[in-house]
């Protein structure tokens, strides 16, 4: 996709003026804290809460009666002692499995985590969640749907006492936003882009999004500019090196997700 010229000139005033409030820290660990312990799990949420990260990445998919839990691929090897796709199995024997083995022997038994089972730790201790839709081909709409419906169950009172907010819904599908912003249109959205393909600042818009979150590669003072102007907020993935860090800081960018939680030290 290509931006048009930039019309700001170097004498304007081109202080952001998001239309939406926006309750977030800056900093996400990615996964949890994901290279530190397995990626996805309590276990890794706690290591980044014991480094003073206080906003968590996550990555959500539904089992195959419909229970939300976490996990990043498709399918279970990489991350679990199971093989085959995750939506063919049910919560029951999902929560069996080990999810935490293949990353070292202290964390052998270490099971997948639920949504509820998180949500239970973040309100807990106060932490912010930035939730990506995960879902199989095909799936989209279920799972935005029924993600969004367990948000509003698990966080709705403790946000309506003002003790907590709510969780971010992120996807690099419309899909399921759309389906997300069906049942529960309160619950704050981003659309994820790994490339700046034709018309996805627009359709943020239409789906009603506070936010993207784009690759980190992306982004350059100008499309940051822009997108503040539309009154979205900007998220960058993935984060790793100091200076790009620096940079982005610089430019007013409003959430970065990384995974080097025991190299950073967020401040807010």
């Amino acid at each position: 996709m290509n931006l048009p010229d930039d019309p700001i000139s170097d004498d304007e005033d081109t202080t952001p003026t998001p239309a939406r409030p926006w309750p977030y820290p800056l900093w996400f660990a990615h996964r949890g804290a994901g290279r530190l312990a397995p990626e996805n799990t309590l276990a890794a949420m706690r290591a980044g809460a014991g480094l003073g990260w206080r906003a968590f990445e996550c990555d959500v998919r539904l089992s195959a009666d419909g229970v939300p839990f976490l996990l990043h691929d498709d399918t279970l090897e990489r991350t679990t002692d199971a093989a085959g796709a995750a939506l063919d199995l049910g919560w029951a024997e999902l929560s069996r499995l080990d999810a935490g083995g293949w990353h070292g022997r202290i964390f052998a038994g270490e099971p997948l985590a639920s949504l509820d089972g998180v949500a239970a730790f973040c309100l807990r201790n106060s932490h912010a969640l930035n939730i990506e839709l995960k879902a199989a081909a095909g799936d989209e709409e279920r799972t935005g749907r029924q993600v969004a419906l367990e948000v509003r169950r698990l966080w709705g009172e403790a946000v309506h006492d003002e003790q907590a907010i709510w969780p971010l819904l992120s996807s690099f599908r419309p899909q399921a936003l759309a389906a997300a912003r069906e049942v529960a249109p309160e619950l704050p959205r981003a659309l994820l882009v790994e490339t700046l393909w034709p018309d996805c600042i627009d359709i943020a818009e239409r789906l009603g999004c506070s936010a993207m979150v784009l690759a980190q590669s992306l982004l350059t003072p100008e499309l940051i500019r822009r997108l503040h102007r539309d009154g979205l907020r900007v998220l960058a993935y993935t984060v790793n090196d100091p200076g790009r860090a620096g940079e982005l800081i610089d430019l007013g960018i409003d959430g970065l997700i990384s995974d080097e939680v025991d190299r950073f030290v967020p401040a807010d």
